[in-house]
């Protein structure tokens, strides 16, 4: 039996409909179970949009378009980071695996075939932690498949070996990256902030659980497979995600690959080519010119709205 999908979801009916429909139209879709996990309302001004998603949910587990259909509709709010990993920690304790997915991520058709692939090929290799579908527009050819360090949260499968070295205190983790001299390699040389994703997390100020997964698996020296061209895109970096509109980034878009990727066993150890051109992208894009222009572009989409809202 293939891994089951795990769905995350919350308040967001029209992107739901797009990650399901693309999804569905996955090679393979009809093999695979999907158990999604629907957030409860955080306020009232929730609710509507929150009752939404739990009909597209209902209506879409009438269609036969998955192996089965299950849904877990939480009342309360309980978070992204707690329905993610008591999700993930339950669809895996009841079948070994997992494919991850949110409310926000697109996907190729060939996105599920990549998971079931690279889960099969390297199942028992214990440096594996997952596989991830996303890859970062890096702007230069890439190898058909890499590995890289830690792992990664825009559509991803994993095993419940590698899922159980998942840590949840950030504060833990990121002592244990100062202590084992580790925070520049964390930070990809300096290119990332990500130790200070860890220590908002810490402190309370970001919930995050991808920095937290990332840290464990970086910290267990295991490694993450990725596509040389990416398979997902996220179509939440349109301000209507929990983290709002100062966390848009534009230079994360992609066109997600409509070709089958190759997925050929190879070394499991960081790709040193690969392991260079993200530290050159994130440079690149995380550059004060950069910024700028990417609060310009928010601005603008402001206007934008603006003026429609007027007309």
């Amino acid at each position: 039996m293939l891994a089951p999908i795990a769905l995350f979801c919350f308040r967001r009916p029209d992107h739901l409909a797009r990650v399901l429909t693309a999804l569905a139209a996955n090679h393979g879709a009809r093999d695979h179970d999907l158990i999604a996990f629907a957030d409860g309302p955080r306020d009232g001004g929730d609710s509507e949009s929150v009752a939404a998603v739990h009909r597209q949910l209902a209506d879409w587990a009438g269609r036969g378009a998955f192996r089965s259909f299950t849904i877990h509709a939480s009342q309360a709010n309980r978070g992204l980071r707690v329905s993610v990993v008591s999700g993930v920690s339950r669809v895996i304790a009841d079948s070994g695996a997992a494919i991850v997915i949110e409310d926000d991520l697109e996907t190729s058709p060939w996105f599920l075939q990549f998971c079931d692939d690279g889960l099969r090929l390297y199942a028992d290799e214990p440096s594996a932690a997952s596989i991830h579908g996303y890859c970062y527009p890096l702007g230069r050819p890439m190898p058909a498949t890499f590995f890289l360090r830690g792992a990664d949260c825009w559509g991803w499968a994993t095993w419940r070996r590698a899922w159980a070295v998942y840590e949840d205190d950030a504060g833990t983790l990121l002592a244990r990256l100062r202590s084992a001299g580790l925070v520049r390699a964390f930070n990809h040389d300096g290119a990332r902030k990500l130790a200070g994703m860890l220590g908002d997390a810490r402190d309370g100020r970001i919930d995050s659980w991808a920095v937290r997964w990332h840290a464990a698996a970086f910290l267990a020296g295991m490694f993450t497979l990725y596509p040389g061209r990416s398979l997902v895109r996220n179509i939440g970096l349109d301000t209507s995600g929990t983290h709002g509109d100062d966390e848009v980034d534009d230079s994360l878009a992609v066109t997600p690959a409509t070709d089958r990727p190759t997925v050929d066993r190879i070394l499991v150890g960081e790709d040193p080519q690969a392991w260079a051109a993200l530290r050159d992208y994130f440079r690149r894009t995380h550059s004060m010119g950069s910024r700028i222009g990417r609060v310009l572009r928010r601005l603008g989409r402001r206007k934008a709205v603006g003026r429609r809202a007027r007309v």
